[in-house]
């Protein structure tokens, strides 16, 4: 089962290192990650989506809270976060098939951010289960690249707890 977790740590340089190979010395595989500040400078934010049961993130999650510089460690709980990646897409394009990868963009939310002679590259921010169904519909017109991004999650306010 995948496993999100937020976890928030001071915002200095090689801490992004000391939590990756935390991971890398307990031989527990990333599945996504992602960093930035958050809305104090001082403070990162690192998404981590990692396969397994709850005993691995249970250890996962006491491993982390012994470094030094994370200040938090939370797991988000199914249906009680929105997650998001970002993702852009090459698409072969000739000039008659514009408007139907057009019209694919337009009825799956996507953005289409770049039109060259031969391609069109789409940009799309959902969830890796709204992906795939872009990349299907898209796959009979030729995917010459695709970018992701690792997964941000946000916990919905419902699910945050009163302290």
């Amino acid at each position: 089962m995948k496993y999100t977790l937020s976890v928030l740590v001071e915002n200095h340089a090689g801490v992004l290192s000391k939590v990756s190979g935390l991971f890398s010395r307990r031989g527990f595989n990333i599945d996504s990650l992602a960093v930035g500040t958050t809305e104090d400078e001082n403070i990162s934010r690192i998404t981590i989506v990692v396969n397994g049961d709850e005993y691995v993130v249970e250890q996962l999650e006491k491993q982390l809270n012994k470094l030094i510089p994370v200040i938090k460690v939370r797991t988000y709980t199914e249906g009680g976060f929105i997650s998001r990646e970002l993702y852009l897409v090459k698409v072969h394009c000739p000039a008659k098939q514009r408007l139907d990868i057009m019209k694919i963009a337009e009825l799956m939310d996507a953005k289409i951010v770049d039109v060259a002679l031969n391609s069109m590259t789409i940009q799309f921010a959902d969830t890796s289960e709204r992906f795939e169904t872009l990349t299907d519909l898209l796959k009979p017109y030729g995917i010459r690249e695709i970018v992701r991004t690792g997964t941000v999650a946000i916990e919905k306010d419902s699910a945050v707890s009163k302290k």
